[in-house]
C-alpha cells in the first residue's frame, strides 16, 4: 500500500472537514426552520415511507393548558401539580401549585405520561389492571385517576397530569379542564 504524501492527507481532511461541517450546516438550517402541521398527529411522509410526521404541542399551549389546570384546582382550594408531556412522554411544562405536597410533582409526571401512552384517561386505565395487573410495572406509569390524554383526530399528542387533590376523580377534573382549554 502507498503512503500518501502530508500535503494529500491535509487536502484530504480539508475537504471531509468541509463536507461535514457542510452538511451539518444544512441539516442545523433544516432543523431550525419551523415545520407545516400535518393534518393528522402521525402521518406517514408519501415521500419517504421510513420516516413519520407527529404533532406535538408548542410550549405556550403547554403552558396554557397546565395554567389553566391549576386554575381549575385553585378555585375548588386544592394544591395540585400539574405536568404536560409531549407525544413522546417527555417532560413540556410542569407547576407545582402553592401547598401542594412533595409527591404530588412526580405523581403528575407521571399520570401525564400514563395517559398520553395508552391514549386514555387514567382512571379508565386503571380499570385495566384487573384483567392485565402488570401494566403497573411498566416503569414510568402511574394508574391512578388524574391524567388525561390530549388528542387531535384521536391520536394522542400529549397528557396531562394532575396530581394532590384528595381523590384521583378531581385530579382527573382537573386535568381535563387543561384538556378543554385547548379545545380539544
Amino acid at each position: 500500500m502507498k503512503k500518501l504524501s502530508l500535503r494529500t492527507r491535509v487536502l484530504t481532511g480539508a475537504v471531509v472537514t468541509a463536507a461535514v461541517a457542510g452538511a451539518f450546516g444544512v441539516v442545523s438550517a433544516n432543523a431550525a426552520a419551523p415545520a407545516a402541521a400535518p393534518a393528522a398527529a402521525v402521518k406517514a411522509d408519501a415521500a419517504n415511507k421510513n420516516l413519520t410526521h407527529s404533532t406535538h404541542l408548542t410550549i405556550e399551549a403547554a403552558t396554557k393548558a397546565a395554567r389553566a389546570t391549576l386554575d381549575a384546582a385553585e378555585k375548588e382550594n386544592q394544591r395540585v401539580s400539574v405536568a404536560v408531556v409531549d407525544r413522546n412522554g417527555n417532560t413540556v411544562v410542569t407547576l407545582r401549585g402553592d401547598g401542594a405536597g412533595p409527591q404530588s410533582y412526580e405523581s403528575a409526571v407521571k399520570k401525564a405520561y400514563t395517559a398520553v401512552s395508552w391514549n386514555a384517561p387514567t382512571s379508565e386505565l386503571v380499570k385495566r389492571l384487573e384483567n392485565a395487573p402488570t401494566l403497573k410495572d411498566i416503569p414510568g406509569t402511574l394508574f391512578l385517576g388524574g391524567g388525561a390524554p390530549v388528542t387531535t383526530k384521536g391520536a394522542p399528542i400529549a397528557g396531562i397530569g394532575v396530581a394532590g387533590a384528595p381523590s384521583g376523580d378531581l385530579d382527573e377534573k382537573f386535568a381535563r379542564a387543561g384538556v378543554a382549554a385547548l379545545g380539544r
